[in-house]
């Protein structure tokens, strides 16, 4: 009895000594993840999948959802949210997603229509209708301060809780203070329930690089600490880098709650042609196993604060005090191990699934010529039901099919209802040009013209194997939806 005792003593302590099985790498990917309009990223993993949003400087948000990291680069491009009113409806900047109370929750500064830049820059929240990230979403409230100058500017808001209640972070001006990181308490997450003080103020030489400036907070929680990392430094400069403030105890309202590191904790690496790296948000692996940063950055010194910016994501540790180690921004190009735990592969293409008939968008007879007819056909799997939806950089895309290498066009660049939906060489016009605009859950959209303003169709609702497919007036029905489906 002994022997055996000594025996399964010495197993169990192999077994402790043992090191548990790592995790197995993602797809492999390359950065940028977002090689277009990728300033002021955001990425949330939801239900097996990514959704990056981002900086559009325009009327219009556009969402970019794929299973890996590596297929965000091709992920097509699905307008959530555009606006035109005339209080909110120009110059969108850093829209952030959040799943709180059941709901994902869309937070973004816009400015008035026809202002000067910036100083009606304000922020605004939107609602989904379910749990979808793609939404769609509907315009819930306006967030602002009395406190707040000039006139309530507030941008780069995010929410955090903390000890049981829920805050708004955010960056704006108080009593003539330079551009700071502020904090108002929330009822729900579209109300506020007082107003904002500062809880950190650009006081680092590494801060005042340009002009002084902290903006860009998002809490990074972990081990029942709580840090916020923001952006230090103007935009516009290679000096754009990233803080780090630590809670203490107190009141998260209080700038004596919050501990700031002496020293950036993420900046320009001049080895990797990296610069300006900022404006980040944070997620875990599909597996639960790894952090992980996104955030935007130039390839050169002189690469400014605008569209020029393209978004990266690379794994970061953990220091042993519970401070993140987010480590050396890395070049692009660079072949990285995507997130573990992915298991889909990832998508080169994409099936166009009509929601009434259920059969595939298709270029009839596997046509290569130009006037290729576009019809709806029974989904078998064929190149010419595979489709690349490629952003063009203004909000819109083209839509590729891949036997072809032709593009959906609108016959004779028609403004009717009835007019032919077919295949074309790349003119680079209007008529070519289309937004994917989410309008149902569970990612329905239509297929909007830009030159017509009109929709994909099936003829007449049918659901038959060779039904025409043209554009219509919008009608709200299900002939008018698709999907798009990795083929």
């Amino acid at each position: 009895m002994t022997r055996w005792l000594a025996v399964i003593l010495a197993l169990c302590t192999v077994l402790a000594l043992t090191p548990a099985a790592s995790a197995a790498p993602g797809r492999p990917f390359t950065n940028p993840v977002k090689p277009v309009k990728g300033a002021d990223p955001w990425i949330a993993f939801h239900e097996g999948s990514y959704y990056l949003i981002s900086t559009t400087f325009t009327n219009t948000l556009t969402m970019r959802k794929s299973p890996t990291l590596a297929g965000l680069p091709t992920a097509p491009s699905v307008q959530v949210w555009q606006d035109t009113t005339a209080s909110r409806g120009t110059n969108f900047w850093a829209p952030e997603i959040h799943f709180l109370n059941n709901r994902w929750y869309l937070y973004y500064s816009a400015a008035r229509v026809g202002a000067a830049c910036c100083d009606t820059q304000r922020t605004h929240v939107l609602e989904s209708a379910g749990t979808d990230p793609l939404g769609p979403y509907t315009y819930k409230n306006m967030l602002t301060g009395a406190s707040l100058t000039p006139g309530g500017w507030l941008i780069d808001a995010s929410p955090m809780r903390l000890n049981g209640s829920l805050y708004l972070m955010g960056s704006g001006f108080i009593n003539g203070s330079p551009q700071s990181l502020v904090i108002a308490p929330m009822s729900n997450p579209y109300t506020l329930s007082g107003d904002f003080s500062v809880i950190s103020q650009p006081t680092y030489p590494w801060e005042r690089s340009g002009k002084p400036v902290n903006e860009g907070p998002v809490a990074l929680q972990r081990d029942g600490r709580t840090h916020v990392v923001f952006s230090a430094s103007a935009c516009g400069t290679p000096d754009y880098q990233l803080g780090l403030l630590t809670y203490t105890s107190g009141d998260p309202r209080a700038a004596s709650s919050w501990a700031k590191a002496a020293n950036p904790i993420f900046q320009r690496n001049d080895a990797n042609r990296v610069y300006g790296p900022g404006h980040n948000g944070f997620f875990t692996s599909p597996d639960g196993t790894e952090s992980w940063i996104v955030y935007h950055a130039n390839n050169s010194a002189d690469g400014g604060c605008g569209n020029a910016r393209t978004t990266r994501a690379q794994k970061f540790t953990w220091n042993a005090d519970g401070t993140p180690n987010l480590g050396t921004p890395v070049r692009t190009g660079a072949t990285l191990n995507g997130p573990a735990g992915e298991t889909a592969a990832t998508p080169t293409a994409y099936r166009i699934v009509n929601r009434n008939s259920g059969k595939c968008l298709n270029v009839k007879d596997s046509s290569t010529a130009d006037g290729g007819d576009v019809v709806q056909h029974f989904c078998d799997g064929g190149l010419n039901q595979r489709w690349r939806i490629e952003d063009l950089g203004n909000d819109t895309s083209r839509v590729v099919n891949v036997r072809s290498g032709k593009a959906l066009d609108v016959n004779a660049c028609g403004t009717g209802d009835g007019a032919n939906i077919q295949q074309w060489a790349w003119r680079n016009n209007t008529c070519q040009q289309w937004r994917l605009i989410v309008s149902a859950q569970d990612g329905w959209v239509r297929l909007h013209n830009v030159n017509s303003g009109k929709v994909a169709d099936v003829a007449n609702c049918g659901t038959g194997d060779g039904a025409d497919v043209r554009q219509w007036s919008w009608l709200d029905n299900n002939c008018q939806q698709w999907q798009l489906v990795p083929a």
